[in-house]
């Protein structure tokens, strides 16, 4: 029976995979839609933390990870997938188990770094040409709101989805 575990968990990580690149490349290949592919990317991430736990999850990550930046035309989507989208659902869970208020210090910590850390990228490694100071800080409050927003609504999304929609859809009865 544990082989068989293992086998199905396997078997569903690399579907995943699969779907998760899928994903990145649309938002590859329609660059409107980045951030939001990105997004959906980590809803994979976040059901592989729920239901298959352990390694999974940073398998999943490194997996989809690789592939989306060996294969994507357009670099900015697994860049984002690789420096927060796939790996914040993980870092989430860690965080989480804090006090609320240690909790959301060590998001916005980790949300600022990761931005600092794109924006070093952008300008170093791409070339991009540095804005002026107004503009720096505007895409940091801009991007921590966002960051809010976005934390929140993944928090009412998970919890949805264990409260409501895993029963609903049935699989509950396959991760046990």
């Amino acid at each position: 029976m544990k082989q068989r575990t293992k086998t199905r968990n396997i078997s569903l990580s690399a579907i995943l995979v699969a779907l998760g690149v899928v994903l990145l490349y649309f938002g590859s290949i329609i660059s409107v839609l980045d951030l939001t592919m990105v997004a959906f990317a980590a809803m994979i991430i976040i059901f592989t933390v729920l239901e298959l736990g352990g390694f999974y999850p940073y398998l999943v990550y490194i997996a989809t990870s690789l592939l989306t930046l060996l294969l994507l035309p357009d670099k900015n989507c697994a860049l984002y997938y690789c420096l927060f989208g796939g790996i914040y659902p993980m870092f989430k869970s860690y965080f989480e188990r804090c006090t609320k208020t240690i909790s959301w210090i060590l998001k916005l910590v980790f949300f600022n770094a990761v931005l600092t850390l794109i924006i070093a990228i952008t300008l170093f490694v791409i070339g991009a040409e540095a804005g002026d100071i107004g503009f720096e800080i505007t895409v940091y409050l801009a991007g921590n709101l966002f960051f809010i927003f976005y934390d929140i609504a993944l928090t009412r999304l998970i919890t949805a989805y264990v409260l409501k929609f895993r029963k609903m859809l049935g699989i509950d009865k396959y991760f046990k």
